[in-house]
């Protein structure tokens, strides 16, 4: 998806992860921050949180963000599906470069050994000054932290540029549909050789054949032309 500059793995000083396999279904993974860090509609403060997939049908990737005992939510988050080529082994998570001294924007959030992550999407107003913060598009719509998982799949996604312009947003292709791997070189035709005589001499015979041809003609010419000398 819109170039990252920083990527932060679990082994960073920023934050610890703890991901729970068990549940594929929801994706859920525990994350001690050790500074604040800023999510979609609010700043966490340093602490543990636990961030999983709300259980939705929907065509869409919704983010829930709990505390640690996962009796509050603290925010609904709205993505879109973020590729990554080469899956991690780790818990991965994104940030958008900002400036010293102030939280870390998270962008994409990938599971251990996924392929795609989610990308989260920021209110228009803070898309598009986290846009002009990095230099880079951020994805944006007309949402909130609050709201229902149903309510965020209606809000259309936009992208928020660097001079504050909203573009229509298209979910890419993953990158490995983009650029077909290349085949292997086809090697050279072999080169086609007539085949070789066992000995020259039956070229030699002919050879000698249509010179004796040649000179019996030409003798019989000269004969010809004394002849009609003759007469004359």
């Amino acid at each position: 998806m819109f170039k990252t500059i920083a990527t932060v793995f679990c082994c960073a000083l920023l934050f610890a992860v703890f991901p729970t396999r068990a549940d594929q279904w929801d994706k859920k993974t525990t994350m001690i921050f050790n500074m604040p860090v800023e999510i979609p509609g609010m700043v966490l403060p340093a602490g543990t949180y636990v961030f999983k997939l709300a259980d939705s049908m929907s065509d869409r990737h919704i983010v829930q963000v709990f505390n640690k005992e996962q009796n509050y939510i603290y925010a609904t988050i709205l993505a879109i599906p973020n590729y990554q080529l080469h899956p991690a082994d780790v818990t991965v998570i994104r940030f958008a470069e900002r400036a010293a001294n102030t939280p870390q924007a998270i962008r994409a959030w990938f599971y251990p050994g996924d392929n795609f992550g989610q990308e989260f999407v920021y209110s228009k107003v803070r898309a598009a000054e986290l846009a002009v913060a990095t230099n880079e598009k951020v994805l944006a719509a007309e949402v909130a932290p609050t709201q229902t998982p149903e309510e965020l799949v209606k809000a259309p996604v936009v992208a928020m540029t660097p001079e504050k312009n909203e573009i229509e947003f298209t979910l890419p292709k993953p990158a490995e549909a983009l650029t077909a791997a290349p085949g292997p070189t086809p090697a050279p035709a072999p080169v086609q050789e007539l085949p070789k005589t066992a000995s020259p001499v039956p070229l030699a015979g002919l050879l000698g054949l249509g010179s004796l041809v040649v000179a019996g003609i030409l003798r019989a010419v000269s004969r010809r032309r004394t002849h009609s000398a003759r007469q004359t």
